[in-house]
């Protein structure tokens, strides 16, 4: 897998073996629901009294980002659609570096594993995303508000 920014996240667009698609899914849920700056937006609802359903629609928009696109990947063009994503539908900005450190990055990962015919990332979020370590992050964000801001 090559992530740096600016280069493709897979040497050749492959498409997802129709069994895999639903662990794509499940691993896109997994990164999302463990997303800090996301889960504040939808709990304070700051996209509107529909913003649950706006984040439905964002794992449907990842998922289509990934398995639709005609062109080559790149990982800059991920950060951006997250980034703008956020804005248009929470009306959240994002600069605490979450979307590049952690979504993003685990995002690939769980593509390109799922590409490879393998569930072992989406195997280790599961294991992974417990309630302790999600409340000990919301704890920190929502004691300084730091990296997340509404215009």
């Amino acid at each position: 897998m090559n992530s740096n920014n600016g280069h493709y996240l897979t040497s050749s667009h492959q498409q997802l073996r129709p069994e895999f698609i639903s662990v794509f899914i499940e691993g896109i849920n997994l990164i999302l629901s463990r997303w800090i700056g996301l889960q504040l937006a939808i709990k304070n609802e700051w996209g509107g009294r529909d913003s649950r359903q706006k984040s439905e629609q964002f794992v449907n928009d990842i998922f289509s980002w990934f398995s639709l696109s005609k062109v080559p990947l790149y990982v800059d063009d991920l950060e951006h659609m997250l980034d703008e994503k956020m804005l248009l539908c929470f009306n959240t900005e994002i600069d605490d570096g979450s979307i590049e450190e952690q979504v993003a990055e685990e995002l690939i990962i769980v593509y390109e594993d799922c590409l490879q015919g393998s569930h072992e990332s989406v195997e280790k979020l599961r294991k992974s995303n417990s309630g302790a370590e999600f409340v000990s992050q919301h704890k920190q964000i929502t004691a300084g508000h730091r990296g997340i801001a509404r215009p």
